[in-house]
């Protein structure tokens, strides 16, 4: 039996590092569902999350589900049974999201991609302009695809939709992005956008969360797929033991609560360039990495690169899945693996929520050595370039505390 010793570095794209005064935060017992305290922690949840998502004119709402459950919260009270839908493909989590509205009686189309590029808004204008009768009931897309590492332009598409005149909802799943990078329900006029706990918010899994927009509420009075768990209307009941449809995740909920606090304090813009710098300094490495021709970064327009997520696509002759097992095995170092398409041919950097430099300086220490292992070409010097990256005083500062 092999002995690990030190910590492990995890850098996943979700579930994310949890900080240690989040998990100190769950080290209590459970306290009686329908206390004073209880229903302030959930009151407060619910009210933070809106200038995370930034929304002044929106409802939130927790569910203790994954995204997924977020997803189905979105479609069901939105749209009703025959509805066409039209979902963009920049990865797995567009493609997973129509599968689940298929499945829930729904019409969806696609406008296709090659897993590499964002959205293209003109093409979607096109689309929308030829859409005369206004057949589209609902336009649904993923800011962060965490499969491909690809940040879509949620403005553009907004901008797209008015272009066109056209009044289909706009539905957002924001899980990889919601607290790394810039979203503005209110803004950019998105009807729901979806959320979860393990990624930027640094939570443990277990929660997501939909932030819904006026027209939105307006739309479930009239949508008619089967609902009844994720049932907003219920859920805006005045008696707090409905705004969970039962007994509330408590000890999540202190978790969430603790790591919402620690949002507050460092503020987020400044959560913003942190995370933009950080993603800089991984894209210099990777950027090293591939002057041995073996592996080149997935995304391939700079601007939609993901702040969140790297995707390392890898030569097929050397397998992706070798460097991220003996980064995991020998090295205490865990990566995500390459999802759909990409299965067995990336592996996926994750550099969201509770990170700073050292973890990241050390990751791709690792990841080079495993490298190295594997006999997988490669340039040299990812910390190096990482380095120059993060000392680089013409970037934007981080405000002082």
């Amino acid at each position: 039996m092999s002995i690990r010793r030190g910590r492990n570095f995890l850098l996943s794209p979700g579930p994310t590092n949890i900080p240690d005064r989040v998990l100190r935060a769950m080290q209590r017992p459970a306290i009686e569902l329908h206390s004073e305290e209880l229903i302030g922690l959930a009151r407060s949840c619910l009210d933070d999350l809106k200038p995370i998502f930034r929304t002044r004119e929106g409802e939130t709402f927790i569910f203790a589900a994954n995204g997924h459950g977020a997803w189905e919260s979105a479609l069901s009270n939105s749209l009703s049974p025959g509805d066409r839908i039209l979902v963009f493909e920049t990865g797995v989590f567009g493609e997973a999201w129509a599968g689940m509205g298929k499945s829930l009686g729904l019409t969806p189309e696609f406008i296709t991609g090659d897993w590499r590029h964002g959205i293209d808004a003109q093409i979607l204008e096109d689309r929308l302009r030829a859409d005369k009768a206004h057949a589209f009931k609902a336009i649904l897309m993923v800011q962060t695809d965490t499969a491909t590492g690809i940040t879509s332009d949620v403005a553009a598409v907004r901008e797209a939709m008015d272009n066109a005149s056209h009044p289909a909802l706009l539905l957002v799943d924001a899980v990889a992005s919601l607290a790394a990078i810039d979203f503005r329900m209110d803004d950019w006029k998105v009807d729901v956008a979806v959320g979860a706990s393990q990624k930027a918010l640094m939570s443990p899994p277990g929660l997501s969360f939909v932030a819904v927009s006026p027209k939105a509420l307006e739309h479930a009075d009239k949508a008619t797929l089967p609902r009844h768990y994720w049932d907003w209307r219920r859920r805006l009941d005045e008696e707090a033991y409905m705004w969970f449809c039962g007994t509330a995740p408590e000890h999540l909920l202190f978790a969430l609560r603790e790591a919402m606090d620690m949002v507050q304090e460092e503020g987020l813009e400044n959560i913003f360039r942190r995370h933009q710098r950080l993603a800089d300094a991984v894209r210099a490495g990777i950027s090293v990495w591939a002057e041995g021709g073996a592996m080149e970064l997935n995304a391939l327009v700079a601007r939609e690169q993901s702040n969140s997520v790297s995707t390392i696509r890898v030569d097929e002759r050397y397998g992706a899945d070798r460097i991220r097992e003996t980064c995991e095995h020998r090295l205490n170092t865990s990566l995500g693996g390459g999802l759909g398409r990409l299965s067995g041919k990336a592996f996926r950097i994750g550099h969201m929520g509770d990170i700073n430099e050292p973890m990241l300086l050390g990751a791709l220490g690792s990841v080079e050595l495993g490298l190295e292992m594997c006999g997988i070409p490669h340039g040299k010097g990812s910390v190096t370039a990482a380095i120059a990256s993060l000392a680089d005083t013409k970037k934007p500062a981080l405000a002082a505390d």
